[in-house]
């Protein structure tokens, strides 16, 4: 008897971000084109102009200058001719800010992302918000926020943050479902010490 195909995703492509990478990243349209090409696959910079509201030149431009670091790539098989197609070379970037310690422009950077990744997440709920009366009932009450205080030190916090990681690679990895209302769905962690505001 034959053995089932392996309808697995294959394991994610990743990056453990250096200096050079953190410091290209660290702009707007690039965050926002390499996001694009991860989630979206690959793209020719005019059709990303149209997609992000911006020109050809800027996205051509920003393109390359990820390219040069090792973010994103060509895809020849899709271009033909002077048409370029290019792809996300990786499907994840990790980093740990302690990593940019001993290097102020880098950790800069890296300030800078996750400021600005904290901002594409309000911005993705918010767009969420203002639609979501319009999906059904199943939708409204899968998706949600929420928040919790514990009480941890930095070990346990790092444990938990591990933990949560593997649930999302093992539904990461898991086949499509075959349910008849399947969407993409953008998971976001965040884990960190409380920070009482001063009065």
């Amino acid at each position: 008897m034959p053995d089932a195909p392996d309808t697995r995703e294959p394991a994610p492509r990743e990056v453990h971000l250096d200096a050079r990478q953190v410091r290209a990243l660290a702009h707007p349209l690039r965050m926002r084109l390499l996001g694009t090409l991860r989630v979206d696959g690959p793209a020719t910079a005019t059709m990303l102009a149209e997609k992000l509201d911006t020109n050809t030149g800027a996205t051509s431009y920003h393109l390359r200058q990820l390219a040069e670091v090792g973010l994103v790539a060509e895809d020849p098989d899709l271009g033909t001719g002077r048409q370029r197609w290019w792809r996300a070379a990786h499907d994840i970037s990790n980093f740990e800010p302690t990593d940019f310690d001993d290097d102020p422009d880098a950790r800069a950077a890296v300030e800078w992302i996750q400021t600005e990744q904290v901002r594409l997440m309000v911005e993705g709920a918010e767009r969420w918000m203002t639609v979501a009366t319009g999906h059904s009932a199943e939708w409204r009450e899968a998706a949600g926020m929420s928040d919790m205080v514990l009480t941890l030190g930095p070990a346990r916090l790092r444990a938990l943050n591990d933990e949560l990681w593997q649930v999302l690679m093992r539904y990461r990895h898991e086949p499509v479902s075959d349910e008849p209302d399947v969407q993409s769905v953008h998971v976001f962690v965040a884990a960190f010490p409380r920070v009482e505001e001063k009065r």
